[in-house]
């Protein structure tokens, strides 16, 4: 994720084709998910039609595979499962939607709980050849009913009144600029829908609701459906 700021006199600006805000200071944000092209392209025009190009190289980084060359990927989801998950679905959509002006995007993010990484972001399985779905988040192994804080400012876009298929009691945060976290498995949630909330308030707790074999809490950020590292935002995990 990288913050910057626009030259003077530039009224819109688009990150590989789709606009990007400018904030009143003229910052701006963008973000690159896992399986970013090699070469990105933001792109600044002033009101003259003048147009300043920022051309990005990515690199390409090392995910760790698990290859599984005699175990085939096995998944029949329940009736029950497929009659819930739509719904569900849906209302992540919809959140991740919703534009608060909450000005979290800009501060340096803190980690929401501390403690052992127990699942790092982009880790993958690979079934007899066919690729599993990649780890979204990051997991960080705590005891039911540790705190949960906010890793930075934002406004309460989702907070589930019952336990999601897979998430569970998951709770959603928009930080702005289209930069949202979501909180899975937790124990319990301590915020509500449309509640603003400041860097290190408590949120919630851990817990393994949904889909998970122990407690844990999983920490995932989407910017403008770009599905981002955790880790790189918000630094090294501390002592």
């Amino acid at each position: 994720m990288l913050v910057g700021t626009a030259p003077a006199g530039v009224t819109s600006l688009s990150f590989e084709g789709e606009p990007i805000a400018l904030a009143p200071d003229r910052r701006f944000l963008i973000a690159f998910d896992r399986d970013a092209g090699p070469v990105a392209r933001l792109v600044a025009r002033f009101a003259d039609g003048r147009e300043q190009v920022e051309t990005f190289a990515v690199a390409p980084r090392a995910w760790q595979i698990e290859r599984l060359p005699t175990l085939p990927k096995v998944s029949q989801p329940s009736a029950e499962f497929q009659r819930r998950r739509p719904p569900e679905l849906a209302q992540i959509v919809a959140a991740r939607k919703q534009e608060t002006g909450a000005q979290g995007w800009s501060q340096r993010f803190r980690w929401p709980a501390t403690g052992r990484i127990s699942g790092r972001f982009g880790s993958q399985r690979i079934y007899a050849g066919e690729p599993g779905s990649y780890h979204s988040g990051v997991d960080v192994a705590k005891p039911t009913g540790a705190p949960v804080a906010a890793p930075a400012d934002g406004v309460v876009i989702l907070a589930a009144d019952s336990p999601f298929t897979l998430e569970g009691n998951l709770l959603m945060l928009d930080h702005g600029m289209g930069l949202s976290s979501a909180f899975l498995h937790l124990s319990r949630i301590d915020v509500r829908p449309g509640q603003r909330v400041r860097q290190g308030e408590v949120i919630g707790a851990v817990g393994s609701t949904g889909r998970a074999t122990g407690p844990h809490l999983h920490w995932g950020m989407v910017w403008k459906g770009r599905r981002l590292d955790p880790m790189l935002i918000a630094g090294p995990m501390p002592d």
